[in-house]
């Protein structure tokens, strides 16, 4: 089993009795092709789930709306009864269609049914934490999100969710939601190379509160830049490798949830909390989104 600095340290959630290990693991690619359908071979995903558990993980980043229910019932499968300490974290905010679309599934008995969802799948009686995902694909919009938030708070209230996070956000809405309730955790798109919430991971580590990088390796568009292939060869690791450590280096706020349904690029992921990153090499990543910012075209 991997030992606590290997697996890059401990994060503890505001108001929770004990931390997570900051490498985590994401469970979204155990459903079938495009996060649709059963997986081509469930044993598999049994596997992987059972062999992260096994190498010292005790957070898993979830949702009802992967598979739909399939991804969580494979978990269930796999892990049920919990073992002890393990921070299952789950999302609401979305449903699939039957053309394998995402669809915004904000209204009260939406979220309250995917609450129940998630609950019934898992085979729990409380979910440790639920992330209210607004805004679009990987970007946030503006507006207010009182309303759903709402929502999260009734089911907080009865017991049935521990604490909530919020998911594809503005600084400005963590604001509007931080008068509602208090706010544990935020999951932002956000890797080596797309940087726009340097400053939200700043000042979200002041208050303690956790950033967790979806898409830390790109997402359904792998991260591509010739800094990080040459960096990766120097160190003799491969790229994702070197993102998954950087990401590790940049503040001891940021939680990993890589996900991968094969047990090797499970153990590759996993080691990249090994990797210690100097600052020469540092400065070298950090060129990458300068690059990307200035490659990007003008807004309109």
């Amino acid at each position: 089993m991997m030992n606590q600095r290997r697996l890059g340290g401990t994060f503890t959630f505001p108001t929770a009795s004990s931390g997570v290990y900051r490498m985590g693991y994401g469970a979204m690619r155990l459903s079938g092709p495009e996060i649709f359908g059963p997986p081509r071979d469930v044993d598999a995903a049994i596997a992987v789930l059972r062999e992260a558990i096994a190498s010292g993980v005790n957070h898993i980043d979830t949702s009802d709306y992967y598979g739909p229910h399939i991804t969580n019932q494979i978990i269930k499968r796999a892990l049920h009864p919990y073992p002890a300490g393990l921070v299952i974290v789950t999302k609401l905010g979305a449903r699939r269609g039957a053309d394998k679309s995402w669809i915004p599934a904000l209204s009260r008995k939406e979220l309250i049914d995917g609450a129940h969802d998630n609950l019934r799948n898992l085979g729990l009686d409380n979910l440790d934490v639920v992330n209210l995902r607004v805004g679009g694909f990987t970007q946030p919009s503006e507006g207010s999100i009182a309303e759903p938030l709402s929502a999260l708070v009734e089911l907080k209230r009865e017991g049935l969710i521990r604490h909530i996070g919020l998911s594809n956000i503005t600084s400005k809405q963590l604001q509007e939601a931080q008068k509602i309730t208090e706010i544990v955790c935020v999951q932002n798109f956000y890797n080596v190379a797309n940087r726009n919430d340097d400053s939200f991971i700043d000042a979200l580590a002041q208050q303690g509160i956790a950033y967790v990088p979806f898409f830390p390796l790109g997402g359904f568009t792998p991260l591509q830049s010739s800094v990080l292939d040459q960096v990766a060869a120097s160190l003799r690791v491969t790229p994702m490798q070197v993102a998954l450590a950087w990401l590790l280096q940049r503040s001891p706020n940021i939680l990993l949830i890589p996900g991968t349904s094969s047990t090797s690029h499970l153990r590759e992921n996993l080691s990249a909390v090994s990797l210690e990153l100097s600052s020469d090499v540092i400065a070298q990543l950090n060129s990458i989104s300068a690059k990307t910012m200035a490659a990007a075209p003008p807004a309109h």
